[in-house]
C-alpha cells in the first residue's frame, strides 16, 4: 500500500542511528593486564625495534571470592574479653557481598532469569546459597527501593506537562490483576492492582497515600459527569474539606444519602481528582492513552496509531471495499505527517495552519464510502475529534502512545517467563524494579551501576527523582517552580 511504501522510503532517507557509525571499539577500553609477546625467531643483530602491534581481548572473570573475617579475641587480666568488630558495611550485608547481591538482582529483574535457574547457576559457580536465602535477597528488605520508586512518580508528575499511560494483564496470587504504566521520556512507573477503572487510576496518581478533597475542580468534574444537582449541592457546602481515607469519605457520602453506585463512583472520582490538584498536580496535565475510559481525564489525547488500528483490522469483502480502506488509510497517514510537521512550527505558523488542519480532519472522517463498516468506524473516530486533535492546542503532546507500549512490553516479557507473583513482597518488587530499571535507562544511568551503588550503600548516584528534575531543567521545562521544589 502507498502509505507503507512511503514509510519505507522515509526510513531509507533517515540518517543512521546513533552509534552505528564505525568507531575505534577499544580506544577507550580500560586495560587490566598487558602481556608482551616476543617473536619466536631469534632477533638478528642490528635489528631496529618498531614498537608493538596491539591485539585486545575482552574477558570476564567469574569465580567465587570468599572472605573470612577473623575477629581476634583477647582475655584481659581482669577476665574481660576484647573482640574485633566487623566493618559496619559487612555487618549490614550479612554473609553475601554487595557484588553478588547486585548480580542476583540484575539477573532476576533485568535479565528475567528465574529463581531456579539462578540457584543452579550459583551452585555451578561454587556459591553456597539456599533457595530461601536467594528469595530473601531478591524480594525482602527492599523498602528503600520502594521509596525511591514512589519518588519517581511524585517528581515525574510534578515536572511533566504530559504523561503516557497504558495497562496490561497481570496475575497475582492466582487472580487476574492489572499492571498500569505511567511515564514519559524521563521516567517509567508500574503498579499492579486488582482492578482497572478511573478510581483506580486516580488513586495510583496520588501515590501511596489516598485522600479526598472537595475542591471547585472536583465539583466541576461531577457536573460534567452529570451528577444530579441535588446531590452536588450538599457537597458544595463542604468546599475544601479534606477526607483522609476511604472510610471517612464513604461515611460522609452515606450521611448525604448517596445510594446508587454510579453516583458514589462519580463523586469519588471528583474528590480524588480534587485531592490531586490540591496536592500540586498540573491541572493542564496531558494524558496520552489508547483511549481506554479510565484514562480520559484532564487534557486527554488519543493515540493516532490506536485510532488507525480500527481501520486496519477491517476485513473488506470486495476489491472496491479494499480500495476504500486503502484510500482512507493513505489519507489518515498523510494527515498524520502534517500533524508531525505542525509540531515543529513556530507559534505564529501554527495559528496559520490550525483551521486548515481542522477542516482537513472533517473531510477525512465525515466522508462516505461504499464500505458501510468503514463509514461507521470513521463516525466513531470523528466523535473523538477533540482528543485526536489535542496536539493543535498542545504541540508538546506526542501523537502516539508508543512510549508506553514499549515500556510495558518489558513487564509482559517478565509475566510470560515467570507467570504470576505469589506474595505481596514479590509483587511490590516486580513493580518497583521494573520502574527503577526503565527509569535508569531513560536517564542514561547504568542499571548495573545503580544496583551496585544502592546495594553497597554508597549512594554516590543521585536519587532518580533528582535526576528527573535535572532532566526537566536541561529541557527548559515550563514547570520551573515545581522543579525547584523537587530539588529542595
Amino acid at each position: 500500500m502507498r502509505h507503507l511504501e512511503k514509510k519505507n522510503s522515509d526510513s531509507q532517507e533517515k540518517k543512521k542511528r546513533a552509534g552505528s557509525a564505525k568507531r575505534k571499539k577499544t580506544l577507550e577500553l580500560p586495560i587490566h593486564e598487558i602481556k608482551v609477546i616476543e617473536p619466536l625467531q631469534e632477533i638478528p643483530t642490528g635489528s631496529e625495534f618498531k614498537g608493538y602491534q596491539d591485539y585486545t581481548v575482552q574477558e570476564l572473570l567469574i569465580k567465587p571470592h570468599n572472605i573470612r573475617y577473623r575477629l581476634a579475641r583477647w582475655k584481659t587480666p581482669t577476665g574481660e574479653y576484647l573482640k574485633g568488630k566487623l566493618p559496619e558495611a559487612v555487618g549490614k550485608m550479612g554473609h553475601f557481598g554487595p557484588i553478588l547481591k547486585s548480580y542476583l538482582l540484575y539477573q532476576y529483574h533485568h535479565c528475567h532469569v528465574t529463581q531456579p535457574l539462578l540457584l543452579t547457576m550459583m551452585e555451578d559457580w561454587g556459591i553456597d546459597i539456599s533457595s530461601g536465602q536467594l528469595n530473601r535477597i531478591l524480594v525482602e528488605d527492599k523498602e528503600k527501593y520502594h521509596t525511591e520508586k514512589q519518588d519517581i512518580l511524585q517528581v515525574g508528575l510534578s515536572v511533566s506537562t504530559y504523561i503516557n499511560t497504558d495497562d496490561t494483564g497481570a496475575r497475582h496470587q492466582g487472580v487476574n490483576s492489572y499492571c498500569t504504566h505511567i511515564g514519559n521520556e524521563w521516567f517509567a512507573w508500574f503498579e499492579t492492582t486488582p482492578r482497572k477503572n478511573r478510581i483506580n487510576f486516580l488513586e495510583l496518581l496520588q501515590g501511596e497515600k489516598t485522600n479526598y478533597v472537595l475542591t471547585n475542580e472536583a465539583l466541576t468534574y461531577m457536573a460534567k459527569q452529570k451528577l444530579p444537582k441535588k446531590l452536588r449541592h450538599p457537597l458544595s457546602l463542604s468546599i475544601n474539606r479534606v477526607f483522609k481515607d476511604k472510610d471517612e469519605w464513604s461515611d460522609y457520602l452515606t450521611q448525604l444519602g448517596f445510594i446508587k453506585p454510579h453516583h458514589i463512583k462519580t463523586a469519588t472520582e471528583g474528590a480524588l481528582l480534587g485531592a490531586l490538584i490540591r496536592s500540586g498536580l498540573n491541572a493542564d496535565l496531558g494524558i496520552m492513552s489508547d483511549g481506554a475510559g479510565q484514562f480520559r481525564l484532564l487534557e486527554h489525547a488519543l493515540c493516532w496509531v490506536h485510532a488507525e488500528r480500527l481501520i486496519n483490522r477491517l476485513i473488506p469483502l470486495t476489491e472496491a471495499q479494499r480500495q476504500a480502506v486503502e484510500t482512507v488509510q493513505d489519507q489518515l497517514w498523510d494527515f498524520y505527517q502534517e500533524l508531525k510537521t505542525y509540531k515543529t512550527f513556530t507559534e505564529q505558523q501554527q495559528q496559520q495552519h490550525k483551521a486548515r488542519l481542522q477542516k482537513r480532519f472533517d473531510q477525512i472522517f465525515t466522508q462516505t464510502t461504499l464500505f458501510e463498516t468503514l463509514n461507521q468506524v470513521l463516525k466513531r473516530l470523528y466523535r473523538r475529534k477533540t482528543e485526536l486533535l489535542k496536539v493543535l492546542d498542545r504541540p508538546d503532546l506526542p501523537l502516539h502512545n508508543n512510549a508506553s507500549e514499549q515500556d510495558i512490553r518489558e513487564f509482559v516479557t517478565k509475566r510470560k517467563i515467570s507467570g504470576s507473583t505469589r506474595s505481596e513482597a514479590g509483587r511490590r518488587c516486580r513493580d518497583t524494579f521494573a520502574s527503577l530499571k526503565k527509569t535508569c535507562r531513560k536517564l542514561g544511568v547504568s542499571f548495573w551501576e545503580y544496583l551496585k551503588d544502592r546495594v553497597s550503600g554508597n549512594n554516590a548516584i543521585p536519587t532518580l527523582g533528582t535526576l528527573i528534575a535535572n532532566k526537566a531543567i536541561e529541557s527548559q521545562c515550563p514547570l520551573a517552580e515545581n522543579i525547584s521544589l523537587c530539588l529542595a
